[in-house]
């Protein structure tokens, strides 16, 4: 799951940044409010971290630009300030959630997981098509009779992917970009890799390929 992190304070950023990375997100940061609507105009992602103080534009203008642009990805504001009309503003403006600083990554991380299953219209914190589960918080799969187990950040990455679009054929370029932020290099034949490992692991139908085409797991039925 790829995550665009909105935050002008260096150190909370770094900070934040890290630890959706060791979470096993592909996360890219912005400082800026006017970064942060050219970075969403030009790439996929499937959540926005948005601090309100922002300079330039500040979160609540990038929150109604985004909007008004019918732009519907799903934001949780991340913000000092602490008033209710504050809250109430962003919260009516199209945010998804709102989490006050000084905050815990935990919280934060399932604040996260909440706001995406929200989305999708899921009220449990697991992936099912009715051949593998996946569970959100642990990072555990499990096939059909099968023993749940533990996967790698990207092992868990891929799979979360193709699992929320089931049915449908991600491509490489497509899987790559759920797995790696800028700056992070590609490494060569990962997707391949990471297939093969889910296989091992989960059973070789839970993952088809479509040849020339890329990979997809089957929707329920």
């Amino acid at each position: 799951m790829r995550v665009l992190l909105v935050e002008d304070d260096p150190m909370i950023g770094q900070v934040v940044r890290d630890a959706l990375q060791d979470a096993a997100y592909a996360a890219d940061w912005v400082r800026n409010g006017q970064a942060a609507l050219d970075a969403l105009a030009a790439q996929h992602y499937d959540l926005a971290l948005l601090d309100l103080g922002l300079p330039g534009k500040d979160g609540l203008e990038v929150l109604d630009t985004l909007r008004a642009r019918r732009n519907l990805i799903p934001v949780l504001i991340i913000t000092a300030r602490d008033a209710l009309h504050d809250r109430l503003r962003g919260l009516d403006a199209g945010a998804d959630d709102y989490i006050l600083k000084p905050f815990d990554m935990a919280e934060l991380l399932a604040r996260m997981r909440a706001v995406i299953r929200r989305r999708n219209g899921q009220a449990s914190p697991m992936l099912d098509n009715g051949v593998v589960t996946l569970d959100l918080a642990t990072k555990q799969a499990c096939a059909q009779d099968g023993s749940p187990v533990q996967l790698s950040g990207r092992e868990f990455s891929l799979l979360q992917a193709l699992l929320m679009r089931p049915g449908a054929i991600l491509s490489r370029a497509e899987l790559e970009d759920r797995l790696y932020g800028w700056g992070e290099e590609v490494e060569s034949n990962a997707v391949e890799f990471l297939i093969h490992a889910l296989r091992r692991k989960l059973g070789h139908d839970v993952i088809r390929n479509v040849r020339g085409l890329g990979w997809m797991v089957s929707k329920h039925s």
